[in-house]
Protein backbone atom coordinates (compact mmCIF):
# COMPACT_ATOMS: atom_id res chain seq x y z
CA UNK A 1 0.00 0.00 0.00
CA UNK A 2 1.65 3.27 -0.96
CA UNK A 3 2.45 5.86 1.96
CA UNK A 4 0.04 8.93 2.55
CA UNK A 5 1.58 11.94 1.11
CA UNK A 6 0.01 13.66 4.02
CA UNK A 7 2.05 11.54 6.15
CA UNK A 8 5.04 12.95 4.18
CA UNK A 9 3.81 16.66 4.72
CA UNK A 10 3.89 16.53 8.26
CA UNK A 11 7.42 15.04 8.43
CA UNK A 12 8.83 17.35 6.35
CA UNK A 13 7.04 20.42 8.20
CA UNK A 14 8.27 19.03 11.19
CA UNK A 15 11.90 18.55 9.84
CA UNK A 16 12.69 21.21 7.87
CA UNK A 17 14.35 23.56 10.01
CA UNK A 18 16.82 20.76 11.48
CA UNK A 19 17.14 19.65 7.41
CA UNK A 20 17.71 23.55 6.95
CA UNK A 21 20.39 23.83 9.59
CA UNK A 22 22.32 20.53 8.25
CA UNK A 23 22.47 21.69 4.47
CA UNK A 24 23.10 25.55 4.53
CA UNK A 25 26.09 24.17 7.35
CA UNK A 26 27.35 21.24 4.57
CA UNK A 27 27.07 23.52 1.60
CA UNK A 28 28.53 27.03 3.48
CA UNK A 29 25.72 28.74 2.70
CA UNK A 30 21.85 29.88 4.26
CA UNK A 31 20.67 30.43 0.57
CA UNK A 32 22.44 27.12 -1.26
CA UNK A 33 21.00 25.37 1.51
CA UNK A 34 17.57 26.38 1.04
CA UNK A 35 18.03 25.56 -2.49
CA UNK A 36 19.22 22.00 -1.38
CA UNK A 37 16.58 21.83 1.09
CA UNK A 38 13.85 21.97 -1.67
CA UNK A 39 15.62 19.65 -4.28
CA UNK A 40 16.04 16.75 -1.18
CA UNK A 41 11.47 17.38 -0.56
CA UNK A 42 11.04 17.38 -4.36
CA UNK A 43 12.84 14.13 -4.26
CA UNK A 44 11.11 12.60 -1.26
CA UNK A 45 8.07 13.26 -2.76
CA UNK A 46 8.89 11.65 -6.10
CA UNK A 47 10.15 8.26 -4.11
CA UNK A 48 7.42 8.48 -1.30
CA UNK A 49 4.56 7.00 -3.25
CA UNK A 50 6.90 4.12 -4.72
CA UNK A 51 7.93 2.93 -1.28
CA UNK A 52 5.87 0.01 0.58
CA UNK A 53 7.04 1.00 3.44
CA UNK A 54 9.81 3.14 5.63
CA UNK A 55 10.80 1.89 9.09
CA UNK A 56 12.78 5.17 9.76
CA UNK A 57 11.18 7.92 7.76
CA UNK A 58 13.35 10.51 9.53
CA UNK A 59 16.41 9.07 9.07
CA UNK A 60 15.34 7.98 5.34
CA UNK A 61 14.75 12.19 4.63
CA UNK A 62 18.17 13.20 6.29
CA UNK A 63 19.19 10.49 3.77
CA UNK A 64 17.77 12.15 0.92
CA UNK A 65 19.27 15.44 2.42
CA UNK A 66 22.21 14.66 3.13
CA UNK A 67 22.90 13.08 -0.73
CA UNK A 68 21.81 16.04 -2.19
CA UNK A 69 23.58 18.03 -0.41
CA UNK A 70 26.65 16.09 -1.23
CA UNK A 71 25.84 16.67 -4.90
CA UNK A 72 25.56 20.39 -4.47
CA UNK A 73 28.97 20.55 -3.23
CA UNK A 74 30.47 18.37 -5.97
CA UNK A 75 29.09 20.34 -8.44
CA UNK A 76 30.48 23.58 -6.78
CA UNK A 77 33.43 22.41 -5.31
CA UNK A 78 36.79 19.79 -5.86
CA UNK A 79 35.70 17.83 -2.86
CA UNK A 80 38.62 17.20 0.01
CA UNK A 81 40.11 13.33 -0.05
CA UNK A 82 37.99 10.97 2.61
CA UNK A 83 39.94 8.65 4.59
CA UNK A 84 38.96 5.11 5.00
CA UNK A 85 36.46 3.66 7.44
CA UNK A 86 39.31 1.65 8.33
CA UNK A 87 41.65 4.97 9.03
CA UNK A 88 38.39 6.88 10.71
CA UNK A 89 37.57 3.82 13.02
CA UNK A 90 41.04 3.77 14.72
CA UNK A 91 40.27 7.28 16.65
CA UNK A 92 37.03 6.76 19.40
CA UNK A 93 34.79 10.12 19.67
CA UNK A 94 33.32 11.50 22.86
CA UNK A 95 29.33 11.64 22.03
CA UNK A 96 28.02 14.18 24.36
CA UNK A 97 27.32 17.53 21.84
CA UNK A 98 29.46 20.06 22.14
CA UNK A 99 27.81 23.55 22.33
CA UNK A 100 30.44 25.30 21.20
CA UNK A 101 30.38 23.88 17.27
CA UNK A 102 26.73 24.69 17.13
CA UNK A 103 28.20 28.22 17.04
CA UNK A 104 30.52 28.25 14.25
CA UNK A 105 30.03 30.11 11.05
CA UNK A 106 28.69 28.00 7.97
CA UNK A 107 31.71 28.93 6.13
CA UNK A 108 34.14 27.28 8.76
CA UNK A 109 31.53 23.85 8.26
CA UNK A 110 32.39 24.22 4.73
CA UNK A 111 36.05 23.97 5.03
CA UNK A 112 35.90 20.25 6.38
CA UNK A 113 35.92 16.68 4.68
CA UNK A 114 32.31 16.06 4.04
CA UNK A 115 32.01 12.76 6.31
CA UNK A 116 33.53 14.82 9.15
CA UNK A 117 31.17 17.89 8.37
CA UNK A 118 28.05 15.49 8.44
CA UNK A 119 29.39 13.75 11.58
CA UNK A 120 29.58 17.01 13.37
CA UNK A 121 26.24 19.00 11.97
CA UNK A 122 24.11 15.67 13.02
CA UNK A 123 25.72 15.66 16.55
CA UNK A 124 26.91 18.91 17.93
CA UNK A 125 24.27 21.21 15.92
CA UNK A 126 21.15 18.58 15.45
CA UNK A 127 21.89 16.21 18.46
CA UNK A 128 21.53 13.17 16.88
CA UNK A 129 22.79 9.84 18.17
CA UNK A 130 25.86 8.13 16.69
CA UNK A 131 23.74 5.17 15.55
CA UNK A 132 21.45 7.69 13.91
CA UNK A 133 24.54 9.72 12.61
CA UNK A 134 25.29 6.65 10.67
CA UNK A 135 22.54 5.88 9.20
CA UNK A 136 21.92 9.13 7.87
CA UNK A 137 25.25 9.32 6.11
CA UNK A 138 25.95 5.21 5.31
CA UNK A 139 28.78 4.44 7.16
CA UNK A 140 29.57 2.08 10.00
CA UNK A 141 29.17 3.52 13.81
CA UNK A 142 32.52 3.53 14.44
CA UNK A 143 33.50 5.20 11.21
CA UNK A 144 31.28 8.16 12.11
CA UNK A 145 32.69 8.38 15.93
CA UNK A 146 35.70 8.38 14.55
CA UNK A 147 34.60 11.11 11.98
CA UNK A 148 32.84 12.92 14.69
CA UNK A 149 36.06 13.28 16.47
CA UNK A 150 38.77 14.55 13.58
CA UNK A 151 35.86 17.11 12.50
CA UNK A 152 35.98 18.36 15.68
CA UNK A 153 39.36 18.85 16.32
CA UNK A 154 39.59 20.80 13.06
CA UNK A 155 36.84 23.03 13.38
CA UNK A 156 38.71 24.20 16.98
CA UNK A 157 41.65 24.42 14.85
CA UNK A 158 40.09 26.28 11.60
CA UNK A 159 38.14 28.53 14.35
CA UNK A 160 41.32 29.93 15.81
CA UNK A 161 42.61 31.03 12.47
CA UNK A 162 39.05 33.01 11.94
CA UNK A 163 40.63 36.02 13.11
CA UNK A 164 42.70 36.13 9.89
CA UNK A 165 39.58 36.08 7.76
CA UNK A 166 38.82 39.50 5.47
CA UNK A 167 35.67 41.19 5.53
CA UNK A 168 33.69 40.59 2.67
CA UNK A 169 33.80 43.17 -0.12
CA UNK A 170 31.04 43.92 -2.51
CA UNK A 171 32.00 45.28 -5.38
CA UNK A 172 31.03 49.07 -5.77
CA UNK A 173 28.15 48.79 -8.66
CA UNK A 174 26.59 46.03 -6.29
CA UNK A 175 27.02 47.95 -3.25
CA UNK A 176 25.08 50.91 -4.87
CA UNK A 177 22.19 48.58 -5.90
CA UNK A 178 21.90 47.20 -2.60
CA UNK A 179 22.07 50.97 -1.29
CA UNK A 180 19.09 52.06 -3.21
CA UNK A 181 17.37 48.87 -2.44
CA UNK A 182 17.20 49.19 0.97
CA UNK A 183 16.44 52.99 1.59
CA UNK A 184 13.14 52.57 -0.02
CA UNK A 185 12.49 50.14 1.98
CA UNK A 186 13.71 51.98 5.08
CA UNK A 187 11.33 55.32 3.76
CA UNK A 188 8.62 53.03 1.87
CA UNK A 189 9.14 53.57 -1.08
CA UNK A 190 8.05 50.46 -2.69
CA UNK A 191 7.86 51.79 -6.18
CA UNK A 192 11.26 52.27 -6.83
CA UNK A 193 11.91 48.35 -5.16
CA UNK A 194 9.41 47.12 -7.58
CA UNK A 195 10.94 48.60 -10.54
CA UNK A 196 14.07 46.86 -9.79
CA UNK A 197 12.68 43.42 -10.41
CA UNK A 198 13.90 41.31 -13.39
CA UNK A 199 10.54 40.46 -15.28
CA UNK A 200 11.20 36.87 -14.01
CA UNK A 201 12.33 37.40 -10.59
CA UNK A 202 12.24 34.71 -7.88
CA UNK A 203 11.15 34.80 -4.13
CA UNK A 204 11.68 32.42 -1.80
CA UNK A 205 9.54 33.42 1.54
CA UNK A 206 11.73 30.62 2.71
CA UNK A 207 9.18 27.71 4.94
CA UNK A 208 5.79 29.74 3.96
CA UNK A 209 5.67 29.89 -0.29
CA UNK A 210 7.67 30.45 -3.54
CA UNK A 211 6.72 33.45 -6.33
CA UNK A 212 8.10 33.22 -10.02
CA UNK A 213 7.89 36.32 -11.97
CA UNK A 214 7.52 40.32 -11.20
CA UNK A 215 3.73 40.80 -11.05
CA UNK A 216 2.95 37.53 -8.39
CA UNK A 217 6.31 38.74 -6.04
CA UNK A 218 5.14 42.62 -6.84
CA UNK A 219 2.63 41.39 -4.10
CA UNK A 220 5.01 40.24 -1.57
CA UNK A 221 5.99 44.03 -0.82
CA UNK A 222 2.47 44.69 0.41
CA UNK A 223 2.80 43.45 4.21
CA UNK A 224 5.99 45.25 4.50
CA UNK A 225 4.19 48.47 3.16
CA UNK A 226 1.78 47.87 5.92
CA UNK A 227 4.34 46.62 8.50
CA UNK A 228 5.60 49.38 11.39
CA UNK A 229 7.97 46.95 13.50
CA UNK A 230 11.01 46.94 11.12
CA UNK A 231 14.09 48.39 10.61
CA UNK A 232 16.12 47.79 7.57
CA UNK A 233 19.65 47.95 6.88
CA UNK A 234 22.25 46.90 4.28
CA UNK A 235 24.62 44.00 4.63
CA UNK A 236 26.21 41.13 3.35
CA UNK A 237 25.38 37.62 4.77
CA UNK A 238 27.50 34.98 3.81
CA UNK A 239 29.23 36.97 1.35
CA UNK A 240 26.02 37.95 -0.37
CA UNK A 241 24.37 41.72 -0.62
CA UNK A 242 21.75 41.31 1.98
CA UNK A 243 19.20 43.82 3.84
CA UNK A 244 19.33 43.04 7.56
CA UNK A 245 16.21 43.65 8.93
CA UNK A 246 15.54 44.58 13.09
CA UNK A 247 12.00 43.97 14.92
CA UNK A 248 11.77 47.16 17.17
CA UNK A 249 9.55 45.13 19.34
CA UNK A 250 12.36 42.61 19.98
CA UNK A 251 15.45 44.36 19.86
CA UNK A 252 17.96 47.09 18.18
CA UNK A 253 20.79 45.54 18.72
CA UNK A 254 20.18 42.20 17.40
CA UNK A 255 19.18 41.97 13.98
CA UNK A 256 15.91 39.29 14.00
CA UNK A 257 16.36 37.95 10.43
CA UNK A 258 17.69 39.25 7.01
CA UNK A 259 16.49 39.00 3.26
CA UNK A 260 19.60 37.79 0.86
CA UNK A 261 19.44 39.09 -2.80
CA UNK A 262 21.00 38.40 -5.63
CA UNK A 263 21.38 41.13 -8.61
CA UNK A 264 21.82 40.52 -12.49
CA UNK A 265 22.80 43.78 -13.87
CA UNK A 266 20.97 46.18 -12.15
CA UNK A 267 18.32 44.06 -11.22
CA UNK A 268 16.74 41.88 -8.57
CA UNK A 269 16.86 38.49 -10.23
CA UNK A 270 16.06 36.64 -6.85
CA UNK A 271 14.95 37.16 -3.18
CA UNK A 272 15.54 34.61 -0.91
CA UNK A 273 13.53 36.11 2.66
CA UNK A 274 14.27 34.76 6.01
CA UNK A 275 11.10 35.96 8.01
CA UNK A 276 9.76 32.57 8.85
CA UNK A 277 13.31 30.71 9.22
CA UNK A 278 14.84 33.28 11.78
CA UNK A 279 17.13 29.53 13.43
CA UNK A 280 19.38 30.42 10.66
CA UNK A 281 20.58 33.55 13.14
CA UNK A 282 22.65 31.10 15.16
CA UNK A 283 25.72 30.33 13.09
CA UNK A 284 25.13 32.61 9.62
CA UNK A 285 28.11 35.33 8.95
CA UNK A 286 26.81 38.68 8.97
CA UNK A 287 28.37 41.89 8.49
CA UNK A 288 26.16 45.07 8.51
CA UNK A 289 27.30 47.83 6.15
CA UNK A 290 25.68 50.77 7.59
CA UNK A 291 27.63 54.18 7.95
CA UNK A 292 30.90 52.66 6.21
CA UNK A 293 28.25 51.38 3.94
CA UNK A 294 26.96 55.28 2.82
CA UNK A 295 30.89 56.78 3.41
CA UNK A 296 31.96 54.27 0.72
CA UNK A 297 29.47 55.31 -2.01
CA UNK A 298 30.55 59.08 -2.02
Amino acid sequence: MPNDASDLETLQTTLRPALHRYCARMVGSVVDGEDVVQEAMLKAHLAWASIDKIDNPEGWLFRIAHNAALDFVRRQLRMPELLTEEELAMIAAPVAPDPDIAEMSLRTFLRLPSLQRSAVILKDVLGHTIEEISSAIGVSEPAAKSALQRGRVRLRELAAESENISTPVLSHAMRLRLFVYVESFKVGDFDTVRAMLAEDVKLDLVGKFQKQGKSKVNEYYGAYAAAKRWVFSAGIVDGRPAMIVYDREVSLDEPAYFVVLTFVGDKVSSIHDFLYARYEMEAVSIHELGDEFEHNLT
